[in-house]
């Protein structure tokens, strides 16, 4: 078993003013020769964007990119013809394939909007770009992980992603032990603290942390905070 700690006050930082943008791995102005990549997650970022501001249009290839929505909602706009706005709850997919264009707004033009930005690379490059978004019930299914994102194109319980990853979220209010099953044994897995803590493998926890594990099957986490929020992400390494 091979882990690595990451430190939330270790990631990278950049405030535009309009953004206020952490890094989990190297992007933009920030790199780190040891925060590249992990596996085939490519970036993390939290981002904080401020009322009546956003991301412009700008193109993306060969990507697979989610959106993650923590506080407040963004508009999506791009050149598949796509308009829709993604809120709290919800998650957005979307594989740039061939090439897409997009822009990202706060939906708000007086508060501010933090949400999750993760890009993965492709299994196979150049396909047809898409879109998908879903909304999943993390309070009604508290205290166990829900499923969001994997390779499988046939469910309609996770959004489809163009690798062999998966991407699920619990929320947990009781301070127990809670396991997490490998759906591919040969993945690697980068878990990221949303909110609370816990502690895996003699490893605290708390928020903005994240830990990544590689060649391993399953792994306990111990809940130590109430109001714990967990993001896993499984992919290939």
């Amino acid at each position: 078993m091979n882990q690595i700690f990451f430190p939330a006050k270790s990631r990278g930082h950049n405030n535009l003013g309009w953004l206020d943008s952490y890094h989990s791995f190297s992007f933009g102005g920030y790199y780190n020769p040891q925060r590249v990549q992990f596996g085939m997650l490519r970036v993390l970022n939290d981002d904080v964007i401020e009322g009546g501001t956003g991301f412009g249009r700008h193109p993306h290839d060969n990507m697979e990119i989610i959106s993650i929505p923590l506080k407040g909602s963004l508009k999506h706009q791009d050149s598949t013809g796509t308009s829709a706005i993604i809120r709290e709850n919800e998650v957005q997919i979307m594989s740039a394939g061939t090439g897409i264009e997009h822009s990202e707004q706060n939906n708000s033009h007086n508060e501010s909007c933090n949400f999750l930005q993760i890009w993965i690379l492709p299994k196979e490059k150049n396909i047809k770009p898409r879109y998908d978004q879903k909304i999943f019930d993390y309070e009604g299914n508290k205290n166990n992980f829900i499923l969001v994102v994997s390779p499988d194109i046939h469910t309609q319980n996770s959004l489809w992603i163009n690798q062999e990853a998966f991407l699920s979220i619990g929320y947990f209010n009781e301070s127990n032990n809670v396991n997490y099953t490998l759906h591919n044994g040969n993945n690697g897995v980068f878990i990221f603290i949303l909110e609370g803590g816990c502690i895996i493998n003699n490893q605290e926890l708390n928020k903005r942390d994240a830990l990544g594990i590689s060649e391993l099957n399953d792994l306990v986490i111990q809940i130590k905070d109430i109001d714990t929020r967990i993001l896993i992400i499984e992919v290939p390494m």
